[in-house]
């Protein structure tokens, strides 16, 4: 069994790639900070995440290789 990573368990070449286009960004972003019980960090992630939030995300992901979670509130 593969190790579980970062978008709903997808692998990391996978989950980049939904990382560098914003829509796909933007939702499973957001989804994947709700399935974790992180409801305000979801919020946050849904108004703002066309923004700073998203080149944020992406470069920590390229650069960690796993999504890091910069809100854990």
């Amino acid at each position: 069994m593969a190790k579980k990573s970062d978008y709903f368990g997808l692998g990391y070449i996978v989950s980049v790639i939904l990382a560098i286009i914003p829509v796909t960004a933007w939702i499973c972003g957001a989804l994947t900070r709700f399935s974790e019980g992180k409801i305000v960090a979801g919020l946050i992630r849904l108004v703002f995440g066309f923004t700073i939030v998203w080149v944020v995300d992406l470069v920590l992901m390229i650069i960690s290789k796993h999504i890091w979670r910069l809100l854990n509130i």
